[in-house]
């Protein structure tokens, strides 16, 4: 993966990959799509509640493979301050190089924006 500097988490689209601190175990680095932004309600999948209002400070961040990844549906919002950078591109193995792209499934989408 190619990593910016800097993680900056835009509210349009929601579309960035971060690299960030694994909020379960410090010395684990892991790279996660967001989702939702504060403020933000989103449908979880399989998490202790079905709907979640993402607090002040935090993000929602889920892996491509729902059900089967370590993500905000395990441990619940994130801390901006766990975030170091974005996510760009895919280098290894080199078959995969590709362009992240910036799509969001449908299904993904928070069912709610907080009115700024």
């Amino acid at each position: 993966m190619i990593f910016a500097v800097k993680c900056q988490v835009k509210i349009n689209p929601i579309l960035s990959y971060c690299f960030l601190v694994s909020p379960r175990n410090p010395e684990q680095k892991i790279i996660k799509r967001v989702i939702a932004l504060e403020g933000d309600i989103i449908k979880t999948i399989g998490y202790k509640k079905k709907y979640v209002k993402v607090p002040h400070g935090h993000i929602w961040v889920e892996g491509d493979h729902h059900g089967h990844s370590f993500d905000s549906n395990a441990f619940g919002p994130v801390s901006l301050g766990l975030l170091h950078a974005r996510a760009t591109h895919i280098l290894w193995p080199p078959k995969r190089w590709q362009k992240l792209q910036p799509i969001l499934p449908p299904e993904r989408k928070p069912l709610q924006k907080e009115q700024e």
